[in-house]
């Protein structure tokens, strides 16, 4: 638990925290970092520049990890935050430190020696992360013969990202063949004093950090300093050219940053921004909300009975909805269903109308869908350029959970 890397880096005693709940220090552990990062959530979060998500490492480490101007824990970047492909830039971090290994046994010095490595940090909830993802399965498979092991190492935003089964499950599902650490208690991401999603570290044979790129782009520069620490390693094989991808729904590639007005948005009311609702949101109390039928742009808000939560707000009754006037060409929502996993039917209206060629690959041309699971779903893609549009959601079933709104 993150609660118990910041008491540790305290020097407290941790004892008591294995008697937390896993959401019970979800939520501790988020406000805790949110309070001591002292930043705002950022404006235009979610430029296509090469956004990456940052978040403040916490205790002992906090000046070497304190989150950029522009972001407080897990919010988005409003650039990519390149270090300079440096000669050597020193031992790299180890990877101890991991809860568990998925696709591998656990990896350390003795088993990465004389290879080149690529540190991926990542979350699968992760909008950014998802984007990113299909160069680095690309880079994974393209080079494996060469000498390249690709880590990816999984730490948490939201409290069901730390569910091995949700990790595992996700990891299917996106392709996911090469090992991962999970990180649940951030002692990797500390270690490397990392502060984004996605970032990728990369680590010659002699075990030095050569390069590191936080957020999406570059990817280019990345494979070629792939190749060129393959090269220096004696690598028998050395495959030129660049990997070309082709990213399908959630992880095609960002509209055109000109294009997309709208930020990241959380929906808990720790993190909560622009909401137009009325009243405000009312802590972990259920509540009758109510929303304006004209909103300005990047103005959003609850509608029906919600149990608004710090990370997260519950439908407590059917028929609520959300609604965020957005300028974007996707929409994205994360999302988890009822109680003991129980669906949740959704309809989807954009701008009044059902989004018909506008709809994302997670309903249908009416708008239809349901929430089977927690995480990211995209349900809008607009074709042609975007303009400023109405997006709601009516949730038909209760127990619906809600957790940020991403664009792109």
């Amino acid at each position: 638990m993150l609660v118990a890397v910041v008491a540790i880096a305290a020097g407290a005693d941790t004892g008591a925290l294995a008697e937390l709940s896993l959401a019970s220090s979800g939520k501790i552990e988020q406000r805790l970092v949110d309070r001591l990062s002292g930043n705002q959530q950022p404006q235009g979060a979610m430029a296509m520049s090469g956004p990456a998500m940052a978040m403040q490492g916490p205790g002992a480490a906090m000046d070497a990890m304190a989150p950029s101007a522009s972001g407080a824990m897990m919010s988005m970047s409003e650039a990519s935050h390149d270090g300079p492909p440096a000669p050597n830039q020193g031992l790299a971090p180890g990877l101890d430190g991991a809860t568990r290994w998925l696709n591998s046994k656990p990896l350390g010095a003795a088993q990465l020696r004389g290879k080149v490595v690529l540190v991926d940090f990542w979350t699968y909830s992760c909008i950014n992360c998802l984007r990113a993802m299909p160069y680095v399965k690309a880079w994974a498979e393209k080079y494996q013969n060469q000498g390249l092991v690709v880590v990816g190492v999984h730490a948490p935003e939201f409290a069901f990202e730390r569910d091995i089964g949700n990790v595992t499950k996700a990891m299917k599902s996106l392709g996911v063949n090469y090992p991962v650490a999970v990180d649940n208690e951030f002692a990797i991401w500390r270690a490397f004093k990392n502060r984004y999603w996605p970032a990728h570290y990369l680590i010659d044979a002699q075990g030095k950090l050569r390069y590191q790129h936080f957020g999406e782009g570059q990817y280019a520069e990345t494979e070629r300093m792939i190749q060129q620490l393959l090269q220096e390693s004696g690598s028998a094989q050395s495959a030129q050219g660049l990997v070309e991808v082709n990213g399908q729904g959630a992880q095609r590639a960002a509209g055109e940053a000109a294009a997309v007005a709208s930020g990241e948005t959380y929906v808990g009311y720790e993190r909560a921004s622009n909401l137009a609702s009325s009243p405000k949101a009312v802590p972990d109390q259920p509540t009758v909300y109510t929303v304006p039928t004209n909103l300005p742009l990047n103005a959003w808000g609850y509608a029906g009975r919600w149990t608004v939560g710090d990370e997260k707000a519950t439908l407590a009754e059917p028929a609520g909805r959300l609604v965020y006037r957005f300028r974007a060409r996707d929409l994205h929502l994360v999302l988890g269903p009822g109680a003991k996993g129980k669906p949740v039917r959704f309809r989807v209206l954009l701008d009044g109308q059902p989004p018909g060629a506008a709809h994302g690959t997670d309903i249908s041309a009416d708008g239809s869908g349901v929430v089977t699971e927690q995480r990211l779903y995209q349900l809008i893609r607009q074709p042609g350029i975007p303009v400023d549009r109405t997006f709601s959601i009516e949730f038909l079933d209760s127990g619906a959970t809600a957790y940020a709104f991403t664009f792109g």
